[in-house]
């Protein structure tokens, strides 16, 4: 008896289709005006490509995703990804590349100031022989006129010295966010890199240790024509972190060196603090230096939640209660810490080992008790 094959698998197999070639990856975070603008531009650049554009939100509060989304529900090339309770320029590209089946990725912003003609160019790059294909504003031909003032410019010329200096990375713009790497290079990576702060390509780069073939093409950065710049203080923070875990052959977690250097801030604010309080509120020392310390603590816990947990931001009634409980981990920590001195000093009279060594112990405790008690670190 001859069996009939099932009318299901032509249709299946009629219906699936591979990979595309291409994923445009596109963090984005209240650029509901820039998104179908970008999709067009992208189609009018790629009309012979097998593409998608995979746009990555931070949760938008403007319908950015929902912007995405329904452009998508006509256009299969158009992803979305909203991301909630997570938050980062990083976390988003990596997340966006990660979710990618395509040979060749590349990242780029919703903001219109990259050039999406370059894509064909980067795409021929690595056609060839080329891992990671770089727009860059720094090689002739190329220019940052686009940066919002000159400052910005500035900062941005002196962060791409001292990567160049500090980790020996060869990029003319390690800087820049506009990028487009073979996929299965960048999934070597991938666990390496950190999800916290803004500069995801100086990051692969020093990553990679030299072992990317690289092709830069002249970039000329544009002018943003809707939204705003997501770029603040948080990045010279970001940065500084970033290259210390790099030199440190990652030994030290990024968020961990952020966690740090809010605490030197925290320093400061105690001393001036604790001035203040003996000489203007004429409080004696004790009270004076209770005062310099709750005021530290509440300092270093504001900028922990704005900066080192910015994607597990507290906020209303979790915003309160995780102060708490970090006044309570702090002063523990700095019972630990005083401990940990005594005992260091004991055996070795040495003042500033055994100082050094009850701040880390300190900092040590303070991070991994509030990471697990207050942002709910998993």
């Amino acid at each position: 008896m001859n069996e009939v094959a099932p009318t299901l698998a032509p249709q299946a197999a009629s219906a699936t289709r591979p990979a595309p070639e291409l994923s445009v990856v596109v963090p984005t975070f209240k650029e509901r005006a820039n998104v179908p603008l970008l999709v067009e531009k992208l189609a009018q650049t790629l009309p012979g490509v097998d593409w998608e554009v995979i746009f990555v939100d931070d949760n938008s509060p403007d319908g950015t995703a929902a912007a995405a989304r329904a452009i998508g529900a006509t256009d299969y090339r158009v992803r979305c990804i909203r991301r909630i309770g997570r938050r980062g320029l990083a976390g988003a590209c990596i997340e966006g590349m990660l979710a990618s089946q395509a040979r060749y990725v590349a990242v780029m912003d919703a903001d219109l100031q990259h050039d999406e003609r370059l894509l064909t160019g980067m795409l021929e790059k690595l056609r060839g022989d080329t891992d990671l294909a770089v727009a860059s504003r720094y090689v002739a031909g190329g220019s940052a006129a686009g940066l919002s003032s000159a400052r910005r410019e500035h900062a941005s010329r002196l962060s791409t010295m001292l990567a160049q200096r500090l980790l020996g990375v060869t990029l003319s713009d390690p800087m820049s966010g506009f990028f487009m790497i073979r996929r299965e290079r960048f999934e070597e990576l991938a666990p390496q890199l950190t999800t916290q702060g803004f500069k995801i390509l100086l990051d692969i780069a020093a990553t990679a240790r030299g072992s990317l073939r690289i092709a830069e093409l002249p970039f000329v950065f544009g002018e943003r024509q809707h939204g705003e710049s997501k770029l603040d203080t948080r990045v010279a923070l970001d940065f500084i972190a970033l290259i210390i875990a790099k030199l440190t052959n990652d030994a030290v977690s990024f968020r961990f060196l952020l966690f740090c250097l809010v605490g030197l801030t925290g320093i400061a604010i105690h001393m001036a603090t604790l001035q203040f309080a003996l000489g203007v509120m004429a409080l004696g020392f004790g009270a004076a230096q209770t005062v310099a310390t709750v005021a530290a603590i509440t300092w270093n816990f504001v900028l922990n939640n704005m900066f080192t947990y910015r994607d597990q931001r507290l906020a209303g009634v979790q915003f309160v209660t995780g102060l708490i409980r970090f006044q309570v981990i702090c002063a523990v920590g700095a019972i630990s810490n005083v401990g940990i001195a005594s005992v260091i000093y004991e055996r070795d009279p040495n003042w500033w080992v055994a100082g050094l060594g009850g701040a880390l112990m300190g900092a040590v405790w303070n991070y991994v008790v509030s990471a697990a008690f207050v942002w709910r670190q998993r």
